[in-house]
């Protein structure tokens, strides 16, 4: 059951004119407005577009303690027209249920989401910076809100959409350790949803990493600690020659949309592509023997990644990343799309007039 009906309140007060897009850190800047719904007695309710503005929340809220929290990251960027557009909102919607459905949470309706998504960017498209390459970032989350302690679904639940103007994620290519001790996820576990607390277990090995000089983790397979997973932040390829390889998501992957667009950029431009299991000790030989060529994450916040480096158990790899030439391609290729400067034969992007 969902009520369809959207109420809109534009605020009084935006902080539009306060904003330097030349100097935007990511995800500290918030837009005017925020989209919100509820879900109780079985249906999704409340659907609004409100002025930015903090909860008030129960001290015993059931997701503070126990979880039950999930997120998307999606953006809208500025055709070379000034028009507002979307990349493959429908994914974003597809994948935060499937996160649902894996934490014992309720679907959001897809036209409710496309349609939160479309009149929030509408709304605030004054807010996406002009520069090729930056974006108006989208976060969408949904939490358990019963209030009680006990171990057991919410009846009760939040789905929010805000925004913050964001220049590019990464400024400078990635060192990554090879973890051989900490895990990301196992099968049958929660990897492949987009769970808060997925991001939670990495933040104190991600920490010993950096201490070390790494920017990230690489992280390895839960029972072998042998095979490649993916990147704190990213999806994770590998370039052998002309062959792309990329990890098969099997239940402990994240099944990225960027990934995906890449893997159709690159099949459609004769690319040979393998989905597969990746060992660590085929990258480190790989790099050693010259044969692997070129290491990038692709994720929706980072877009397209570099990786310099990696390190795995006082062994090290080096990459020349001024010889990349997939990397660059796919990237130009995705925010080419995005800004309406490249043709986008795949239909994935959505004006929003």
């Amino acid at each position: 059951m969902i009520d369809t009906s959207l109420k809109i309140t534009k605020t009084q007060n935006s902080k539009l004119s306060t904003v330097d897009f030349s100097d935007i850190p990511f995800g500290k800047t918030f837009t005017d407005h925020m989209y919100v719904a509820d879900y109780k007695d079985g249906a999704w309710t409340n659907m609004e577009i409100v002025p930015f503005d903090n909860f008030s929340v129960h001290p015993a809220n059931i997701a503070w303690h126990y979880g039950q929290a999930i997120f998307e990251g999606m953006k809208a960027t500025k055709h070379e027209d000034g028009t507002p557009m979307l990349f493959r909102p429908e994914m974003h919607s597809d994948r935060i249920n499937k996160s649902a459905e894996r934490l014992a949470m309720p679907a959001f309706p897809k036209e409710a989401f496309m349609e939160a998504v479309y009149e929030l960017v509408k709304l605030e498209g004054g807010w996406i910076p002009p520069m090729e390459g930056s974006a108006l970032y989208l976060r969408p989350y949904m939490v358990a809100m019963d209030e009680f302690i006990g171990v057991q679904i919410s009846s009760t639940y939040k789905f929010v959409i805000f925004c913050c103007p964001v220049g590019p994620y990464y400024s400078k290519p990635l060192k990554l350790k090879a973890d051989d001790h900490f895990i990301r996820a196992a099968v049958g576990g929660t990897g492949e949803a987009k769970a808060a607390g997925n991001y939670a277990g990495s933040l104190y090995p991600t920490k010993l990493a950096k201490e070390e000089g790494f920017d990230q983790i690489m992280w390895l397979d839960a029972s072998e600690h042998h095979y490649v997973q993916e990147v704190g932040t990213m999806n994770i390829f590998f370039v052998f020659g002309n062959k792309v390889v990329t990890p098969a998501t099997d239940g402990a992957i994240l099944k990225g949309i960027t990934r995906i667009s890449l893997l159709e950029i690159l099949k459609q431009k004769g690319y040979e592509i393998e989905e597969r299991p990746v060992s660590i000790n085929e990258i480190m030989l790989g790099a050693q023997r010259g044969e692997l060529t070129e290491i990038f994450g692709s994720g929706t916040a980072a877009v397209i990644a570099n990786v310099q480096g990696i390190g795995y158990k006082g062994d090290s790899i080096s990459m020349d990343i001024s010889k990349y030439k997939i990397a660059p391609m796919l990237k130009d290729t995705i925010n080419g799309m995005r800004s309406g400067r490249i043709e986008d034969t795949f239909g994935w992007t959505i004006k929003v007039v």
